[in-house]
């Protein structure tokens, strides 16, 4: 079984009790039959350090984007975002999106770095990693206005009718490890719906652990509990699950099936 974090954060794991420093939850990860993982920027001041450490480990991937909800950084601009997207690492825009969850006053400014974004997918070609809470409607509208190609929701959240319209744009649907918790009857309904073709795991770790891990810092290697889950909420074999989700990655994240290669022989 090999499986593909979609999205997880390794460089805010907390490496302090890990002698052997992020080669431990790699390692882990390995052991559990993770064979890749989208490594997703929130802000531009710590991407540098980001792409160190995705530097020659062809299994780990990158994104560059501003989180929605990242204040007092630097303000991404569309031709700095096209960029950093050069990079042959470099396989989607994002994390971006809306989330209206604390938001107070006008939240024109999130849509506007939202477009921000989308423009930057446009002109690279690249799938955005999309962020979405309390912003249902905007973030649709946004889409569409903007003319957002494809990507992501990642950590789905929201109810079918989202899903359904976002699968409309062309946008996969990644869940998290909230869809193993016990009262997230609505969200594992819209696991059971979404297209086996269109369906993405993820741990977004180091928080949000799943069901069996709960309290524990989250990490790749807890895809699996992930897989196993949907795999049983939808009557299939958690094989079939793990084969298509990484088939739909490479399908969505096309620039990953060359990208390991590229940097390896020094690009």
């Amino acid at each position: 079984m090999q499986l593909i974090d979609s999205h997880c954060h390794l460089d805010r794991l907390d490496l302090s009790r890990e002698p052997e420093g992020i080669e431990g939850p790699l390692r882990r990860a390995r052991e559990a039959g993770v064979t890749g993982m989208l490594c997703v920027g929130i802000d531009l001041e710590s991407w540098p350090a980001m792409r160190a450490l995705v530097d020659e480990r062809p299994e780990i991937w990158a994104s560059v984007g501003v989180h929605p909800t990242s204040t007092g950084g630097r303000e991404p601009t569309v031709a700095e975002l096209v960029g950093l997207a050069r990079d042959p690492k470099v396989v989607a825009i994002g994390e971006t999106g809306l989330d209206y969850y604390r938001l107070e006053g006008d939240p024109e400014w999130q849509r506007e770095r939202f477009r921000t974004h989308i423009a930057a997918s446009r002109e690279t070609g690249l799938p955005l990693v999309v962020h979405t809470r309390a912003a249902r409607a905007d973030t649709l509208a946004v889409l569409r206005g903007a003319g957002a190609e494809t990507g992501v929701f990642h950590c789905f959240t929201e109810d079918w009718e989202m899903a359904r319209q976002g699968l409309d744009l062309g946008f996969y649907v990644s869940f998290s490890g909230i869809v193993t918790f016990r009262n997230a009857r609505d969200i594992q309904e819209v696991a059971r719906r979404v297209p086996l073709e269109r369906l993405l795991i993820e741990t977004d770790s180091p928080w949000l652990a799943p069901a069996p891990m709960r309290g524990k810092p989250n990490e790749p290697a807890h895809v699996r509990h992930v897989a196993r889950f949907l795999a049983e909420l939808r009557g299939i074999s958690v094989e079939a699950l793990a084969e298509a989700t990484s088939a739909n990655f490479f399908r969505l994240f096309a620039a990953a099936a060359t990208a390991p290669a590229e940097t390896a022989s020094g690009a």
